[in-house]
């Protein structure tokens, strides 16, 4: 089969697929072989991994991919793309397509299948409106995870690797940091794909963190409460939180634990640190856990 890279390539075998993009899907596919060249480099892939591909669309990155790892599992979501990956990864024997929903799969499953537990590599180019809950699944589903070396739209670049105090800071922001160390790794304009998006993209690899960069008792309770703080970005972080009704902390409550860290009960959210929001949580949950169970 034809690289696919190559514009004319992919635009021969959408028509004799008589394929039409689905706006429901986000479906955006890279026609530029420079790009795919440098994803593949920059997610480091060598001849021993195993590769995790979220949407390989018609197989484009995909034959990038088998040529350098030693096995790749492609999901990909629309049934109507099958036929056409049965037929541009013939050639290929180390790949295996699943036509499944990535955010429905067992993430943990599939890295002791497939990699024997080990951490997993994963690349992608993401559909944009979905990126942030694929990127969440990933990272709190506990899986192994060397990597994730993902193409997103440029806003959301930003926000990953966004500082407290920046308009771009905010949950997103917070989960990259805890889990990974982000660093944008290139920058795609929009007609190097096809259909041409009517944004601007990047690339960026997620270098996953062995251990937590922070010392925090209950996760999962930090994270309700930096997204209790978001939800409302013009309240203070005390409203925030003690305005969620599945948290269980009064305003009074709130307040104390920043007065204990020496910061303003009329501070927000988006100027607090990874390194604060840990703090805070562990103060409210104190040495024997939380008072309650949170919703």
């Amino acid at each position: 089969m034809a690289t696919l890279g190559i514009p004319q390539n992919t635009i021969e075998i959408l028509r004799k697929y008589d394929f039409c993009f689905q706006k429901k899907f986000g479906q955006n596919f890279l026609i530029d072989p420079h790009v795919l060249e440098r994803i593949v480099e920059e997610a480091g892939i060598g001849a021993e991994d195993f590769v995790l591909e979220i949407g390989p669309g018609i197989g484009t990155m995909t034959q990038y991919l088998c040529e350098s790892a030693r096995e790749v599992l492609a999901v990909e979501i629309d049934r109507k793309l099958i036929p056409v990956l049965g037929e541009t990864l013939a050639d290929y024997q180390n790949v295996t397509v699943l036509n499944e929903d990535i955010l429905k799969l067992d993430l943990g499953e599939i890295a002791e299948k497939y990699n024997a537990g080990r951490p997993v590599k994963v690349v992608a180019n993401l559909p944009y409106y979905i990126t942030t809950p694929i990127i969440m699944e990933l990272f709190e589903s506990h899986v192994p995870l060397e990597s994730i070396t993902v193409m997103v739209q440029a806003e959301v670049a930003d926000r990953m690797k966004a500082k407290p105090g920046t308009k771009e800071y905010g949950a997103l922001s917070l989960a990259t940091a805890f889990y990974a160390e982000a660093e944008v790794v290139g920058n795609v304009p929009p007609n190097c794909f096809m259909p041409r998006p009517k944004v601007s993209s990047a690339v960026v690899r997620l270098n996953c963190h062995k251990e937590s960069p922070v010392e925090v008792h209950d996760e999962r309770l930090m994270f309700r409460l930096i997204r209790a703080s978001f939800n409302q970005r013009r309240k203070t972080l005390a409203n925030g939180i003690s305005n969620d009704t599945g948290l269980p902390f009064g305003r009074e409550e709130v307040v104390a634990a920043l007065e204990q860290m020496e910061l303003s009960p009329m501070i927000r959210g988006e100027r607090l640190s990874l390194e604060e929001f840990a703090k805070l949580s562990n103060l409210l949950t104190g040495e024997g856990g939380r008072k309650e169970p949170i919703a």
